[in-house]
Parts: C-alpha cells; sequence; structure tokens
C-alpha cells in the first residue's frame, strides 16, 4: 500500500487495520464508490475501512474517537442522499460483514450489518423461511431496521424493527454489547428501533423467522387516465388490510422513461401464495398495459421492483388519512411537476415517483404486539396513507434546479391535508428528506427516550458530532 500521511488514515494504520483500507487511488476505493445507489452519495472519504468482524469496528471507532476524527457508517448505500457516506473523513463500509445465520431451534436469523435483502431472502429460501427486510434486493438491513422499515410482511408482523431480537452494537468507547428486550441494556433494544444511528454502530441484528415459501406477486403498468378511480382504490384497499394481512399493494404515478408518459405503476404481492387475492379485485379489474405478476419466490418478485441507479435523486415523504382526496391532490402537483420537469430537461431523461402505500391501524397493532418501537405511531387514532414524492435527474446542476420545485410540490400536498384535518403527524426516515423532522414527529416521550438513551450509551456526543449523517438526536430542540 501506498505511503499513508492523513490524520484519518494514521489512526487506523496504528491499530493494525491497514489491510482493512481503502485508498481513493485504488480500484475496490472506486468500485465501493461507484456501488452506491444515488451519485449525491458518492462522496469522497479520505478513505473506506471494511472491517472484517466486530472487533475490527470496535478497534476503528477507539482509533478514530482518540484522534476526533469524523467518519460515517455505510450498509448497503441505497439511500438516496449521503447518511452513509462522507467527504474527508473515514467511511466505515460494513459490506464484509455479511453472514447469515439461521437457527432452527429458536426461529431467528443472525445477519451482519452489510448484508443486502437480496442476500438474506436467498440464504432463507432453502428453509423456506423469510425475515422482514427491504422489498428491493440492493437495499441493506441497517439502513432499514434501524428507522424502521416497511416490509412486505408489516400488515402481519409489524415493521421490519419490530422484527428484531436483538442487536450487537460497538458504542462509542469501543465496548461490545447485546441489546435485547430484557437484559442490562433493554432501553438501548428499545431505542434502537427507529433511533437511528445515535447510539453506537451495529454489526449483527437477530430477528424473527417465519415460514415463507411460495408467493404470489409481480407488478402492473396501467394507464395513467384510471387515476381517479384508482385512488378509491387505494382508499378500499387500506381499509381491508386487517382482513388479508398477507397481501400488499404499493401503487405510484411515475414517470420513468425519456418519452414523456406518466403511467401508474403497483406492485402486488400476497405472500402467503394467494393467487389474485379478493382484496385486489378492483386492481386486477383495470387495463394493464405491462404486467409480471405470478406464482413466485421473493427473489423472482425483486426483479419488479430494483430502481434505476446513478441519478441524482431527493425524496420528500409525509402521511395523511385514508382520504381520496388527498391522494388526488398529490397526483395533481405531481402532474404540475412533471410538466416543469419536461420543459426544462430537454432529453426527457429524468425520473419522477408519487408513491402511495397503506398505513392501516392494523401496521401499529402488530408494532405493538411485537413490544413497540419509538416512531410514536401509536398516536395516530385512523388509517393513514405513506406518500413520498421522488426525482432523479442526471446532473447536480439540475437537482439543484429541481429541488425547490420538488420541495413546493411536497409543501402543497402538506397544506392541503392540513387544511381538511387530514394531516398525520408522522414522518418516516426511510424516505425522509434531511431537512425534514424526523424525531420531532415520534411524539415528546420518544424524543425524551432517544435522548436519555443517547446521553446514556453515548455521553460525549460521538455520534453526534464525529458521525454527522442521519437524523440526529442533538438536531432536535427541547
Amino acid at each position: 500500500m501506498k505511503e499513508i500521511s492523513s490524520k484519518q488514515i494514521d489512526s487506523l494504520v496504528e491499530v493494525g487495520l491497514q489491510d482493512q483500507i481503502f485508498l481513493p487511488a485504488t480500484n475496490e476505493y472506486a468500485a465501493r464508490i461507484d456501488s452506491y445507489f444515488s451519485n449525491c452519495a458518492k462522496l469522497k472519504p479520505a478513505c473506506i475501512l471494511m472491517p472484517q468482524t466486530t472487533a475490527d469496528v470496535a478497534t476503528a471507532i477507539k482509533a478514530l474517537v482518540n484522534a476526533g476524527q469524523k467518519f460515517a457508517i455505510r450498509s448497503g448505500g441505497s439511500n438516496f442522499w449521503p447518511s452513509n457516506n462522507i467527504n474527508g473523513g473515514v467511511t466505515i463500509d460494513l459490506g464484509h460483514m455479511n453472514a447469515i445465520s439461521y437457527d432452527r431451534e429458536t426461529e431467528t436469523v443472525m445477519i451482519g450489518a452489510g448484508v443486502l435483502a437480496g442476500q438474506i431472502y436467498e440464504r432463507l429460501a432453502g428453509y423456506g423461511r423469510a425475515v422482514g427486510a427491504a422489498r428491493e434486493a440492493s437495499v441493506g438491513i441497517a439502513g432499514l431496521a434501524l428507522t424502521g422499515g416497511i416490509t412486505l410482511f408489516t400488515a402481519r408482523y409489524g415493521f421490519a424493527c419490530d422484527q428484531v431480537v436483538s442487536y450487537e452494537v460497538v458504542l462509542a468507547d469501543g465496548r461490545i454489547v447485546t441489546a435485547d428486550a430484557t437484559g442490562e441494556q433493554a432501553d438501548l433494544f428499545r431505542a434502537l428501533k427507529g433511533g437511528g444511528n445515535n447510539f453506537g454502530i451495529v454489526t449483527h441484528f437477530t430477528m424473527r423467522a417465519f415460514p415463507c415459501s411460495t408467493i404470489w406477486g409481480g407488478g402492473a403498468m396501467l394507464p395513467k387516465e384510471i387515476f381517479p378511480e384508482a385512488a378509491g382504490a387505494i382508499v378500499d384497499f387500506t381499509k381491508r388490510v386487517p382482513g388479508d394481512p398477507d397481501t400488499n399493494l404499493v401503487c405510484m404515478l411515475c414517470k420513468l422513461t425519456p418519452e414523456p408518459v406518466t403511467i401508474v405503476a403497483a406492485l402486488y404481492a400476497n405472500m402467503a401464495g394467494v393467487e389474485k387475492p379478493p382484496i385486489l379485485d378492483k386492481w386486477l379489474a383495470f387495463p394493464e398495459m405491462w404486467k409480471s405478476y405470478k406464482k413466485d419466490s421473493i427473489l423472482g418478485l425483486l426483479d419488479t421492483t430494483e430502481q434505476a441507479r446513478n441519478y441524482y435523486s431527493n425524496w420528500f415523504t409525509l402521511c395523511f388519512k385514508n382520504d381520496a382526496s388527498i391522494i388526488m391532490k398529490a397526483a395533481e402537483l405531481h402532474d404540475a411537476l412533471v410538466e416543469e420537469l419536461e420543459n426544462h430537461i430537454q432529453d426527457g431523461d429524468f425520473k419522477t415517483q408519487c408513491v402511495f402505500q397503506p398505513l392501516p391501524r392494523s401496521f401499529i397493532q402488530r408494532s405493538i404486539e411485537a413490544g413497540g418501537n419509538v416512531m410514536g405511531l401509536e398516536q395516530h387514532d385512523s388509517d393513514g396513507i405513506i406518500w413520498g414524492l421522488h426525482v432523479m435527474v442526471r446532473t447536480p446542476e439540475l437537482e439543484t434546479w429541481a429541488f425547490p420545485r420538488l420541495r413546493r410540490a411536497y409543501e402543497g400536498v402538506r397544506e392541503f391535508a392540513k387544511s381538511i384535518d387530514g394531516l398525520l403527524s408522522w414522518t418516516t426516515a426511510n424516505y425522509a428528506h434531511p431537512t425534514q423532522e424526523v424525531f420531532q414527529s415520534y411524539g415528546k416521550e420518544n424524543v425524551k427516550r432517544i435522548r436519555e438513551v443517547a446521553l446514556k450509551y453515548d455521553p460525549d456526543g460521538v455520534f453526534q458530532h464525529l458521525c454527522p449523517g442521519g437524523f440526529k438526536i442533538s438536531s432536535v430542540q427541547n
């Protein structure tokens, strides 16, 4: 390896981690940076550290903290903003921590923090089992489960964080602890279920496994003209989820191709393998431009959900009541945004997604039954919709141009929902823009809990100040 001079790298070499360091001039470094989903996250760290073991992570943290050096933590690298990378600091890339171990007796799976959803489903398929991981193969387990995580199993088992049995965590002082619901770190266990990276680096997750082999599902592309009826069908589906917790629906308006065409895209999935379940009757009656739904494995389904990479991306999200008028307002503002983008981007190479996902009260009940989390969803007494607006463009200049227009559309939906008493307070970290107030939406008691746990396990604020990525509890005003 070449001569090393930066303080960040020196601190790691001094503790014997030189063989795990990738420098900017190496092919390994370039490949890891290129593998981030969004161009917005392709920053330039002083080096990438790829630890092999939890002990390596502990050694690295102690060295970086002692040297006062900033760092980022990467699991799958699928976030659209650089919560998982850093300019000039050290990116701790957990990609080599990719073990998956299924325990038949306890029906649990131990998963390394660098594991991707597709790897989990592939490994567990041989046992006829699954866990509540992501709906896209390339999404890492850590970013999903530490910030909530909507999965294909949420209606039956709760969010991804609700399925975690224990966390192995490296604290800021290098201690390695195992946090579960009944041990000495029970407070840390609860705070990690939605509290993000405010407490330490999670290196392994132990999650509940459940039976799953053949499923039914896939995608469909529908003409945009059906959307007024589709808005009502979204509302109807959301109301009916408690009667069929195995069936999933995600609906979006999207502009996906260089041609100036907006379509309705839908994802259907029944995790018990029931073909064309009645809860989807309205959807399956719509005229279809394309379809892929069939009996399949989860991995086969994920061929439909993988997203385009290497764009500059921005997301905004909010939740509102299960109301067709708000859905239609979101569609109207999405159409106006697409028109602006088409008029400005002459080659048409951009993508948008205006996404609607059911958030019935039964999701919240499943979380409570699983032991609860810190996301505060129990404050809602009505069914809701998780809405997201996503714009993907090719250059940083276009990202700068598109951002205020994207934000204006988001604020338009928010203000309309608020005006008819349809706004719900929760903001999911899984889709939130970094300017949005995520922890504030969890409620005062959960904010207090997260703050107290962060202070207890990280009294010097290492994960508030030396690890700037992600939503930070220190940014929440009292």
